[in-house]
């Protein structure tokens, strides 16, 4: 068995710290959000659709922001369809593009389940941190991300 460097104790700390944390504020998300009839996911893509306008956005674009695969964004995307959330059409300007459209009642979700949430994330996430620590994790998730991003096979 080839030989590999196991994490100090301070490493390990964190990445468990990280991981607990980070299941433990989208559980909680879901949570929250559940009394709404919109899921973490349709609230992921309902805010940018509705941020976008009315040219609605590039599916790729869409699920770019929300970092997720291709499949899983049709996926949700079809979920959201069927319930009448969200519209797909092709791309006037690339056969394989498809626009991706907030609906009425895809707006409607959005200003039901909006307020609610929004306070959770103040209360949960933003207001336990100082506007320095704020700061320090935006910096921190860019670099990874970036790294990832650098890693990942396009």
């Amino acid at each position: 068995m080839p030989e590999y460097r196991r994490l100090t104790r301070d490493e390990e700390e964190v990445w468990f710290a990280y991981i607990l944390f980070s299941r433990q504020l989208a559980a909680g998300m879901e949570r929250q959000l559940a009394g709404s009839g919109v899921s973490g996911a349709d609230y992921q893509m309902l805010a940018p659709l509705a941020a976008a306008g009315a040219g609605g956005m590039r599916a790729r674009d869409l699920g770019h922001s929300a970092g997720w695969d291709r499949s899983r964004l049709a996926h949700q995307l079809r979920r959201m369809e069927e319930r009448g959330l969200v519209s797909r059409e092709p791309a006037h300007d690339d056969a394989r593009g498809i626009l991706v459209h907030i609906t009425q009642a895809g707006r409607a979700a959005l200003r039901a389940a909006g307020p609610g949430h929004i306070e959770w994330v103040r209360e949960n996430f933003l207001e336990v941190m100082t506007p320095e620590e704020r700061r320090m994790l935006v910096e921190l998730s860019s670099r990874v991300m970036a790294k990832l991003e650098a890693d990942s096979p396009s």
